[in-house]
């Protein structure tokens, strides 16, 4: 991939436009809303980019982050690092297929009733394996198409939205912020919207020139989710609609009531688009990871084997398996269990960083985030951001009953028991060798 596919799939592998946002209006108003959006890409995204950049150029290695851990605290760190991310796609995955289904369902509702919404959330995940199969080059060239079709309606929305603010001068409910809770909430939406930019380090082996190219895409493609959440907020703030009125799934009204039905109908594709977009640059991200670790024989060799794009295609195939099986998993959800796993993941990667300056002072850094002092606290703002997650997920339950906190740890930690079996096995099978 050269630098604008990248940029385009990490654009999608974390944010894939405005849709989502939605929910952060109904707790923090228009005006906490857009100070969110704008103050937390400073200090969750920022730093992240600038680590990421550093790490990718020095190490752009198959696997990406799984590599630097590996690297930095050994093997069973490693896996652990591996593990996080592989059971938080699950939690993640679920989401993308079920926003194509919403807004598809926004055409004619009877095209999702019943089966036929797992029936298309299941054609998600088939297209986007066989879109996977072509090779990163495709994705991230296709991730470039569907990133102008995606935005082109909400440019519109925006002039529309600019025009009508300054021509009818409606009245904005700047000041309205919900209760304590909704704010609490509107926090992690926009930390969940924020999250996943190591995901594009996995496919550096992929990418031409990643020691120049990996710096600048993580700034760039964070300053683009920044702007595209926060201008179609203040559009859809300054043409007077309320915030009481907005919830998940309703860009489209916005649309139609402000530009006609034409750009409803375009935004409504857009949303379509968005699920299908997010859903294959993830898989390219994820599928890389379990061929790493085949490579390193922590799983079975089939899974590194690759076709003549240099694709993956047993880990592609055996993952979309596993994603399309948690299609129907029966619970909710929850932002927070993803927040905590992935989040557990990335302070690994913060202390990688670490690491790695001292142990390896003369590693050649083509970028360089800054001295020591402040690749120390690059992770700061993340780890405040990641303990608020876990207090705020204090009374979340899971099937009702169950503490998302609890159960996020409990599959944390059955990371090292897998990992320890693992090598249990392996050394067994070294015994039995002659």
């Amino acid at each position: 991939m050269r630098l604008l596919p990248l940029i385009a799939a990490t654009y999608f592998m974390v944010a894939g436009g405005p849709y989502g946002i939605e929910d952060i209006l109904g707790g923090a108003g228009y005006e906490r809303a857009i100070v969110i959006l704008a103050v937390l890409p400073l200090i969750w995204s920022l730093p992240t980019a600038l680590m990421i950049g550093e790490l990718a150029s020095a190490i752009p290695a198959e696997g990406g982050y799984y590599v630097w851990v590996r690297r930095a605290l050994g093997p069973f760190w490693g896996f652990q690092e591996a593990w996080l991310s592989l059971t938080a796609s699950v939690f993640d995955m679920a989401i993308y297929p079920a926003i194509f289904v919403l807004y598809l369902g926004q055409f004619h509702a009877a095209l999702t009733i019943g089966w036929r919404g797992y029936g298309w959330s299941l054609a998600v995940v088939a297209l986007s394996c066989l879109w996977n199969l072509r090779g990163a080059t495709a994705v991230g060239e296709g991730s470039m198409g569907l990133f102008v079709a995606l935005l082109a309606p909400f440019a519109v929305f925006l002039a529309l939205g600019l025009w009508h603010g300054i021509t009818f001068h409606p009245a904005v409910q700047w000041g309205r912020s919900g209760t304590a809770g909704g704010l609490s909430t509107a926090v992690l939406v926009a930390m969940w919207n924020f999250m996943g930019w190591d995901n594009a380090s996995t496919v550096a082996a992929e990418v031409e020139d990643p020691q120049r190219n990996y710096p600048r895409a993580m700034v760039m493609a964070a300053g683009l989710a920044a702007v595209t959440y926060i201008l179609p907020l203040l559009a859809l703030a300054l043409s007077g609609f309320s915030v009481a009125s907005f919830s998940t799934g309703d860009w489209a009204g916005a649309a139609a009531k402000l530009g006609g039905p034409a750009l409803g109908l375009a935004v409504v594709v857009g949303g379509v688009i968005c699920g299908v977009g997010m859903f294959n640059a993830l898989m390219m991200s994820y599928t890389r990871l379990p061929m790493a670790m085949a490579e390193d024989g922590l799983l079975p060799a089939a899974l590194a084997r690759r076709n003549r794009y240099g694709v993956p295609w047993v880990s592609v195939l055996v993952c979309g398996a596993g994603w399309a099986l948690a299609l129907r998993l029966p619970f909710e959800r929850l932002i927070s269990i993803d927040l905590i796993l992935y989040g557990s993941s990335l302070l690994l990667e913060f202390l990688a960083l670490i690491v790695l300056r001292v142990r390896e002072p003369q590693l050649e850094r083509p970028f360089k985030a800054g001295n020591m002092t402040a690749a120390c606290l690059l992770g700061v703002g993340p780890a405040v951001l990641i303990g608020y997650a876990l207090y705020a997920a204090r009374d979340e339950k899971l099937m009702g009953s169950v503490p998302a906190i609890t159960f996020a740890a409990v599959v944390a930690l059955v990371g090292p028991l897998v990992y320890w079996a693992i090598e249990a096995r392996r050394r067994a099978a070294d015994v039995r060798v002659p």
